[in-house]
């Protein structure tokens, strides 16, 4: 059965559910029971080795885990007696049999569970009298990892989850990326480092603060497994809404990972991973969503640890948080003599200006610039993501640049590469295709300044050249004669006192000498001017849409001249007409 038929018939369980749950609530019941269905498919052709040796440790008096973990081939267990086909004979008990056979799950499938309430969504199932005819809906469908691999797995996850969040009013891309985006990141991630697609044996770690269904980490690992099926990709992540933790660690229990790797949790306050580092890691964090429910404890680790915390270049305003997602995977980056580490975020187009110097966001900008972290950024299309149709940057973010693109970035402009979606979800009309990705990667591995259409996509910069200064430019205060007031202490003791009411700033870029610039461009407007040095502040921004501007010259002005009297030609003979 492929994905979307899959899909559509998990989706008829709702058929059932009608009139007894509100449209919002489908997915707290068909969520936990299309995992609870596919754990118990996977444990089908194992489960009589593994009652067995239940029985003979028990008997023995020994700690039966790691034997029923290596029979059941998998990283978890079942101990019941009961399966979802046998829950089946016998209707009248199927409350307390279900109840039985979860918790006879291994203890990493129980937290599933628990953190999908499904203990909830039983008792009220039973007293609708719903529960054995939800239970048999998905006893009949077959989830066997023959008929349903683990990527259709997933894709089956991500249709539900967005269905819910549509007609739930939730924001679905809360919840996951799609899977083309995560597709062009992982290949970014991974075309300079030939080691982890070429060497047997290797063992790299990824992790994404923002895990969500696991989208980020399923496709990362299918790259390694395509390309270099030695290598094993260790995966870490931490998720904050229950219901996409419980996916993502079932997704990551299916795959045979740690599952103890997967942390439930807010990033930002409670760091899940706290001192580790990573070789590669991914985030989509939430756009433009305020950090106000953490700011204490964001706030007392920045003035507290500084550097020696996650948030010492800075803090962004309060009503975007998504910049604190930039300075936490900063943090768990390895150091680069131990390996360096390589990173990919998605945010949007505030965090390249927003603040002016000194502020927060522009600092934060200014140490990953300074520090020569940032390889490339890669604007995308608009209309790409589910919840929102805003512009979207992919970040790609290194602490060992090759040798070539030390000191510099590229940027890359993707955002006129993309087709038209047979059928929109959500705000997602756009995608790319396999020939899209293929193209953005082929520009980012070339490192080249190009065109696409006459017109420029991929072009190279300096760090320095997002840099400037913020200059104070002051001007003398004057009596009512018109002579100017000097100072009568301090340090402007004999000097002009300014005027508050003259005073202006100016940009100056950072490659260029401040007093050369103010005799150009300052001086011959006011002479008296001059500059106070105390105030002058340093600034990053990256104004991406500037770099690819095009300038179009207007159309003649005869021709517009010649269209306005073909208008009005025509709006006097219908007047005309009218008249007759």
């Amino acid at each position: 059965m492929n994905q979307p038929n899959l899909s559509a018939f998990i989706w008829s369980v709702a058929d059932l559910l009608r009139g007894d749950y509100k449209q919002s609530d489908y997915g707290k019941v068909i969520l936990p029971f299309t995992v609870l269905r596919r754990l118990d498919c996977l444990l089908e052709e194992t489960k009589g080795a593994v009652l067995k040796t239940n029985q003979e440790m028990a008997a023995m008096g020994v700690n039966p885990e790691p034997f029923l973990l290596r029979e059941s081939r998998q990283s978890f267990y079942n101990t019941s007696p009961l399966d979802m086909k046998k829950l089946m004979g016998d209707p009248d008990h199927i409350r307390d049999n279900l109840y039985s056979y979860i918790q006879a799950f291994s203890p990493a499938v129980r937290d599933i569970f628990d953190r999908f309430e499904l203990h909830i969504q039983i008792e009220r199932l039973h007293k609708a009298g719903l529960l054995y005819q939800v239970a048999e809906k998905f006893a009949n469908t077959d989830l066997h990892p023959e008929r349903v691999d683990n990527h259709q797995m997933g894709l089956v996850f991500e249709e539900l989850i967005r269905k819910f969040a549509e007609i739930s009013n939730e924001t679905a891309g809360e919840h996951f990326t799609p899977r083309e985006v995560i597709r062009l990141m992982v290949h970014l991630l991974f075309i300079e480092d030939d080691e982890v697609v070429g060497r047997p044996g290797i063992v790299r770690t990824i992790y994404d603060p923002t895990a969500g269904t696991g989208g980020m980490l399923s496709v990362a690992g299918d790259y390694i497994d395509e390309h270099n099926p030695g290598a094993r990709l260790t995966m870490f992540g931490q998720e904050l809404n229950p219901e996409s933790y419980a996916i993502c660690k079932a997704d990551m229990l299916i795959k045979g990972q740690d599952i103890s790797n997967i942390t439930f949790g807010n990033t930002l306050s409670d760091d899940g991973h706290a001192h580790k580092k990573f070789d590669y890691m991914l985030s989509n964090p939430p756009f433009g969503v305020e950090w106000k429910k953490v700011e204490k404890e964001v706030r007392q680790e920045h003035e507290q640890l500084g550097y020696n915390g996650r948030f010492g270049p800075g803090l962004p305003r309060v009503s975007d948080g998504s910049m604190l997602f930039l300075l936490h995977l900063l943090s768990k980056m390895r150091p680069a003599n131990e390996g360096g580490s390589r990173f990919g975020i998605v945010l949007n187009g505030s965090p390249l200006f927003t603040g002016g110097a000194g502020s927060g966001e522009s600092e934060i900008r200014r140490y990953v610039l300074e520090n020569d972290l940032l390889e490339a950024i890669i604007a995308l299309p608009t209309d790409m993501f589910y919840n929102t149709g805003i512009a979207t940057y992919v970040w790609i973010v290194s602490n060992r640049k090759p040798e070539h693109r030390r000191g510099q970035v590229q940027l890359i402009d993707a955002s006129g590469m993309w087709q038209k979606m047979r059928k929109s979800l959500g705000s997602k009309r756009k995608e790319f295709s396999d020939e899209h990705i293929a193209e953005i990667t082929r520009l980012f591995g070339s490192f080249a300044e190009a065109e696409r259409d006459g017109k420029p996509v991929s072009r190279i910069f300096r760090n320095s050249d997002f840099g400037y200064r913020t200059i104070t430019v002051e001007r003398p205060l004057r009596d009512e004669q018109g002579r100017i007031v000097l100072g009568q202490k301090g340090k402007l003791k004999g000097k002009p006192q300014p005027d508050s009411s003259l005073r202006d700033t100016e940009s100056v870029p950072l490659k260029e000498d401040v007093e050369t610039y103010f005799q150009r461009e300052v001086l011959p407007h006011v002479p008296d001017a001059w500059i106070d040095h105390d105030k002058t502040k340093v600034g990053y921004e990256i104004p991406f849409n500037r770099h690819f501007y095009v300038f179009q010259p207007p159309r003649p002005l005869e021709e517009i001249d010649a269209e306005l009297m073909e208008v009005t030609d025509r709006i006097k003979a219908m007047l005309e007409g009218l008249r007759a």
